[in-house]
């Protein structure tokens, strides 16, 4: 898992010797679904890689993206699969930490968390690109001391996929080969009964929702109030047709919203309910 444009397919193609595909490389979505990747080894075991879309996808919605994963997770817990690790990729070249990168990482810790949280590998990838080590090491720093400290302190561990290599990729999945522990979106899902929209990741979504809805708000604000200091029509006529964009972004958003949202007795219901042994690590 991890952010669109991180190197989540590169990795898997590593392990399995598929070839890498040219939207790979761009940050763009490049994985539309969940696609499985069987890998048989000479010494009889078999490994199956999971590469999963990211969140801020190109063509879908991030509600949409939550419900694939969530469907796929649910359907493997259900016929007693468990996943044996995670692996969650993050770019070393990034200049900071965006907002995008932000939602990734917590939609990630809330639907994971602390139980399978020593199953999870925090991977840095895109080393071979880095032109300064010292830069490239005080972001390790501030990832690990702030952004995964809660992953970490319960367990995950941060590796550094270094020169892209099979070799490389294969050193960091090795550990991660022993039995694992239920996710707490598969715990919500299946263990407790509840739905999509009821779990902590669901919540989560819809707090973004509300976030982005305020502040398409306060942009639609803005543009009207620098339509009526305009004097000029083209200028006017500009900024009509980017208020129109937004309104429907805004409309967009009140939909996803509307979708997510938890009726009041439904809610009370919930308070009361059974609740999953997993917590949340956001």
């Amino acid at each position: 898992m991890g952010p669109t444009g991180s190197g989540k397919s590169n990795f898997i193609n590593r392990l399995t010797g598929i070839k890498e595909e040219k939207a790979a490389h761009q940050l763009r979505s490049h994985t539309q679904g969940v696609k499985e990747y069987s890998v048989n080894l000479s010494n009889g075991r078999q490994y199956v890689f999971v590469d999963t879309p990211g969140f801020d996808d190109t063509y879908r919605s991030d509600r949409d993206i939550l419900r694939t994963i969530a469907e796929w997770l649910e359907k493997k817990y259900r016929g007693k699969v468990k996943l044996s690790g995670i692996i969650y990729t993050h770019r070393i070249t990034d200049n900071r930490i965006s907002g995008s990168v932000c939602k990734n990482l917590d939609m990630f810790a809330r639907l994971c968390g602390d139980k399978a949280a020593s199953g999870v590998r925090l991977v840095t990838t895109m080393w071979d690109t880095v032109k300064d080590i010292t830069i490239a090491e005080n972001r390790v720093s501030q990832l690990e001391s702030n952004f995964w400290k809660p992953l970490i302190n319960e367990g995950a561990r941060h590796k550094r996929f270094e020169g892209n290599s099979p070799r490389c990729a294969w050193e960091i999945v090795g550990g991660l080969t022993e039995g694992g522990e239920v996710l707490l979106l598969q715990e919500e899902l299946v263990d407790v009964a509840r739905k999509l929209n009821e779990t902590t990741a669901g919540q989560a979504l819809y707090t973004q929702f509300q976030k982005l809805l305020h502040e398409q708000k306060e942009a639609i604000k803005q543009l009207q109030e620098e339509a009526k200091a305009q004097k000029s029509p083209e200028l006017v006529k500009q900024l009509e047709v980017e208020q129109r964009r937004l309104e429907a972004e805004l409309q967009k958003t009140w939909d996803e919203m509307g979708k997510l949202k938890i009726p009041f007795m439904r809610r009370i219901a919930l308070f009361f309910s059974k609740k999953p042994q997993s917590v949340s690590l956001a």
